[in-house]
């Protein structure tokens, strides 16, 4: 299905797990190849101490990679099961504040995802997210295996 950029990131921000965490995307990058996202200190994700509850971050963080990639791949006329394999979060500082970050997917990491997409007809890899707090300092690292599987592959042994 073809949806813009802005009407994409409306659906992402009124999609209950995020909404109610207070995750708020900021926008999509032309093409689908970034996303800026923000979550919102409140009564609703705020812990004991006071800070941004670690599963709200972890939340935050987790999907967008895959939703990038699958709304990059629904371009190229094939279907993809497409998800987070596994990830890894380093909780560096307590969020007291709001938090933000940025994430990119560059030309490169596309053409790679076809390559391997079109040879294997599966796609592994890791990718880096830095959350920052209202101060510009890193308040947690998370790194996001996503995997891709394109599900109209067939090996041709006739070559």
């Amino acid at each position: 299905m073809v949806i813009s950029e802005n009407a994409f990131k409306w659906i992402m921000r009124l999609y209950p797990p995020l909404l109610f965490q207070r995750i708020w995307v900021v926008g999509f990058d032309k093409g689908f190849k970034g996303v800026r996202v923000k979550v919102f200190k409140s009564l609703f994700n705020k812990n004991y101490n006071g800070s941004i509850f670690g599963g709200t971050i972890f939340a935050a963080a987790d999907p967008f990679y895959p939703v990038l990639f699958d709304r990059i791949l629904q371009a190229q006329g094939s279907r993809f099961r497409i998800w987070s394999k596994s990830s890894r979060i380093d909780f560096l500082k307590p969020a007291l504040s709001s938090l933000s970050f940025h994430i990119i997917l560059t030309d490169a990491d596309i053409e790679q995802a076809l390559h391997a997409l079109n040879t294997t007809g599966k796609y592994e890899n890791a990718f880096p997210v830095e959350i920052y707090n209202t101060g510009n300092e890193v308040c947690a690292q998370l790194m996001n295996e996503v995997y891709i599987r394109d599900l109209n592959f067939t090996l041709d042994d006739t070559e």
